[in-house]
């Protein structure tokens, strides 16, 4: 039975993980700090399944968070290297922090002077840097170098009084782009910042690397990594969220109804709004498997949600048949920014969450019920 026949299958909403595919993202990671020696940690503010974090560490360092939560959970659950930065952190959670992270960086010297008198060797702590080098056009929303950006320190903030205990640097400027933008960057962080690194002993190259894309050019990467470490002397590190499990996922839904307003809508079982956030926060028209753009094939649709948001709108498609109620769908690429960042607006069920195994069995991880919408509330 090939995938798409097994996907069928399964029972409505479901997001499954794809086993082979993210054993296929891994194995491109290893292969990464194999040749490199640099250090993948997982950013799990992508993708935190901890079901299968015991199959990423035997191919990866460690993980990183961005908070005390996620920290928890990497310590758990990862057993590796386990990283943190926040934009600040709260005074009644940085003890515990400090138990459980081996790294800890600081978006601003304030936060560092606030902090560093409790750390007395117990954490490596860097310093998170903005070169103020933007590489992705107009979209501010996710360009770490806009103008008037809260992340990060600028090379005319930067303190190098305040420097004593700060073993590393820590730049976080991409969004699914390629090496060339990495390299760029290391260009005008040299430039800018280059005279404090040899006073380091790493430098984290931060997330929104697209390593396991086809088409990015590693090479490039490993270059990058080879002159910081080769030109400095620094360990580097790198922070993958997306890479470890693009297209390694889906999202399973079935179609409930049909009503018509000039075009055909289709209501899901699913939700952009509850499900799959990033589809109106991005935004992007998420693929489904079989189907076309309008126009590509006979009969048209508009996907909508099964909630009271108007603009609940995941996308129009075309198919070669007309739909009934009952067809199921699946959606692709769906492991990233959508667990971790779903929802139960209007009490909607979250899906359940299934592994594909490698030998085409489909494990149940967790299914969810009433009590997860009611626990989250008063």
């Amino acid at each position: 039975m090939n995938r798409l026949d097994i996907l069928q299958q399964v029972q409505t909403p479901s997001y499954v993980i794809d086993e082979q595919k993210l054993i296929d993202n891994l194995i491109i990671l290893r292969g990464l700090e194999e040749r490199t020696g640099c250090h993948v940690l997982l950013a799990q503010k992508a993708y935190s399944a901890f079901a299968t974090y015991p199959l990423i560490r035997r191919y990866i360092s460690g993980a990183t968070a961005s908070g005390l939560y996620e920290a928890r959970l990497g310590h758990e659950e990862m057993q590796g290297e386990n990283h943190i930065f926040a934009p600040a952190y709260m005074e009644h959670e940085f003890d515990e922090i400090l138990e459980i992270c081996d790294h800890i960086v600081f978006n601003s010297f304030a936060q560092w002077e606030k902090y560093k008198n409790k750390i007395k060797g117990k954490a490596s702590c860097g310093i998170r840097i903005n070169p103020e080098h933007s590489t992705q056009g107009n979209h501010a929303l996710y360009d770490p170098c806009a103008p008037w950006s809260r992340f990060g320190v600028t090379i005319d903030n930067f303190r190098e009084d305040s420097l004593d205990g700060i073993e590393g640097l820590h730049f976080h400027t991409l969004c699914e782009q390629d090496s060339e933008d990495l390299e760029s960057t290391l260009d005008v962080i040299i430039e800018k910042f280059g005279k404090y690194l040899p006073q380091m002993k790493w430098i984290n190259f931060g997330g929104g690397h697209h390593i396991t894309r086809d088409g990015y050019d590693i090479e490039k990467l490993e270059r990058c990594i080879k002159r910081m470490q080769n030109e400095f002397g620094l360990e580097v590190y790198i922070e993958p969220g997306e890479a470890i499990a693009l297209n390694a996922g889906y999202l399973v839904s079935s179609l409930l109804e049909v009503v018509h307003n000039d075009i055909n809508i289709g209501i899901l079982d699913t939700s952009a709004t509850c499900h799959m956030p990033d589809v109106l926060e991005v935004p992007y028209r998420p693929v489904i498997i079989d189907s076309g753009e309008i126009g590509e094939k006979t009969y048209p649709y508009r996907f909508g949600g099964n909630t009271c948001l108007t603009g609940d709108i995941i996308g129009d498609y075309s198919f070669d048949e007309p739909l009934k109620v009952g067809d199921k769908f699946v959606f692709t690429d769906m492991a990233i920014y959508s667990m971790v960042k779903n929802n139960t607006f209007n009490g909607i069920a979250l899906p359940s969450i299934r592994l594909l195994k490698t030998d085409g069995t489909v494990q149940t991880i967790k299914e969810f019920g009433y009590e997860e919408f009611k626990e989250r509330l008063s």
